[in-house]
C-alpha cells in the first residue's frame, strides 16, 4: 500500500530537499503544497515535478479553507509543515504576518487533523532561535526557551501550540528544533549563500566586496539534506516526540567566509569589508546542539561536515556565477 505524505512548503529549501529525500524510497506518493506567489517558483522542484509520484497542490496557511479541502482531498498519512516565514529580520518588518504563518497557522492545521483523522502523523520544525539569551554550551530538549525575535518567538509559540494538542487530543505531533541548516538552496539573504554567491561574484571579477556585520559570530552550520532525512526517520517512530537536531560544532563566520575564499585560492582579508549596519542588536548567544537523545532514538548522524557543506555550496554558485557571463 502506498503512503501518502503531504509536503507543506514544497518549492522552498526543506521541502524540496525532503521531497527529493522520498522519491528515493519505493511506494511513497508525495503531494507538495505551493501558494499563489511561489506558483512560478519552480527551480527547487525541477528535478521531481514531472515525476508520476509527485503532484502539485495549491493553497496557502492564510486561506485554512485550502488546507482543509487539500487534507480531506489527499487523506494523507503524514504531514511534514516546512512553510513559514523563517527569516530574522523580516520577522521584525512584518510581525503580524510572521506570526500568523508560523504560529497561529499551526494551530488551524492541528484543529483540521484533530478534525478529520487523528492518525495523521505530523512533523512541526522548530528553531534553536527559541533558545535565545542562553549560557550553556550545549542545548537540549529540555532547555527553557527564551526568544529574541518575532521569529523566535513565532516558533515557540508554535512549539507550545503542539504540545497541546499531543497532549490534550493524542494527535501524532512530532518536531526537530533545528539548529542553522543551510544548502545551495538557501536565499543570498542567508548569510551563508550570501557569502559563496559573493565569493564566486568576486572570483569572476563581477564584485569587489563582500560586506558582512560581525563575522566573529559563532553559529551551529549543518547540510539541510541531513536535517529533512532526519525528520523523515524521526517521523517513523511509534511515538510522537521532539529532537534537538544539528551538529554539535559552532564555527565562526569568519571561518565560514575564510574558507569560502579558500576554495577559489583568494585571501579573504583583501576582500570583506564590516558593515555596522549588519550588526544585530539583539543577537542570541553562541548556540550548539546536544543531540543524544536523537542519536540514541532513531541513530542521527550528520553526513556533511561546515567543510564539506561550503564546498558545495561554492561549486554551485561557482557554476551558476560562470553560466551567467
Amino acid at each position: 500500500m502506498n503512503k501518502k505524505v503531504l509536503i507543506l512548503g514544497i518549492s522552498g529549501q526543506d521541502g524540496s530537499l525532503l521531497a527529493e529525500h522520498l522519491l528515493t524510497k519505493k511506494n511513497i506518493k508525495i503531494f507538495g503544497l505551493i501558494r499563489k506567489s511561489s506558483n512560478r517558483n519552480y527551480n527547487n522542484l525541477k528535478k521531481f515535478i514531472n515525476y508520476k509520484n509527485f503532484k502539485i497542490m495549491h493553497g496557502d496557511l492564510l486561506d485554512i479553507f485550502s488546507i482543509e479541502n487539500i487534507i480531506k482531498e489527499v487523506k494523507p498519512d503524514e504531514i511534514y509543515n516546512f512553510a513559514d516565514q523563517d527569516h530574522v529580520r523580516w520577522s521584525y518588518q512584518i510581525p503580524s504576518y510572521s506570526f500568523d504563518v508560523t504560529a497561529f497557522s499551526v494551530l488551524k492545521i492541528l484543529e483540521i487533523i484533530k478534525n478529520t483523522d487523528k492518525n495523521i502523523k505530523y512533523f512541526q520544525p522548530f528553531t534553536s532561535n527559541m533558545f535565545g539569551n542562553v549560557s550553556k554550551s550545549k542545548l537540549n530538549e529540555k532547555e527553557k526557551f527564551a526568544p529574541l525575535s518575532i521569529y523566535a518567538l513565532s516558533k515557540a509559540s508554535a512549539f507550545h501550540i503542539c504540545e497541546f494538542y499531543k497532549n490534550i487530543f493524542n494527535l501524532k505531533i512530532y518536531g526537530g528544533i533545528f539548529f542553522n541548516h543551510e544548502s545551495e538552496r538557501r536565499t543570498p539573504e542567508y548569510v551563508t549563500r550570501k557569502i559563496t554567491k559573493s565569493v564566486a561574484r568576486i572570483f569572476y571579477k563581477k564584485q569587489k566586496y563582500l560586506y558582512l556585520g560581525d563575522i566573529n559570530t559563532k553559529i551551529d552550520w549543518g547540510y539541510a539534506r541531513d536535517y529533512v532525512e532526519a525528520a523523515y526517520n524521526l517521523m517513523q517512530l511509534k511515538k510522537p516526540d521532539y529532537f534537538v537536531i544539528g551538529s554539535g560544532k559552532a564555527h565562526s563566520i569568519k571561518y565560514f567566509a575564510e574558507k569560502a575564499f579558500n576554495y577559489v585560492g583568494l585571501d579573504y582579508t583583501k576582500f570583506i569589508k564590516i558593515d555596522k549596519k549588519l550588526i544585530r542588536k539583539n543577537k542570541n548567544k553562541t548556540l550548539v546542539a546536544d543531540t543524544k537523545k536523537a542519536k540514541k532514538l532513531f541513530n542521527f548522524k550528520i553526513k556533511t561536515n561546515i567543510d564539506k557543506l561550503i564546498k558545495i555550496m561554492m561549486e554551485n554558485d561557482l557554476k551558476i556565477e560562470k553560466n551567467n557571463d
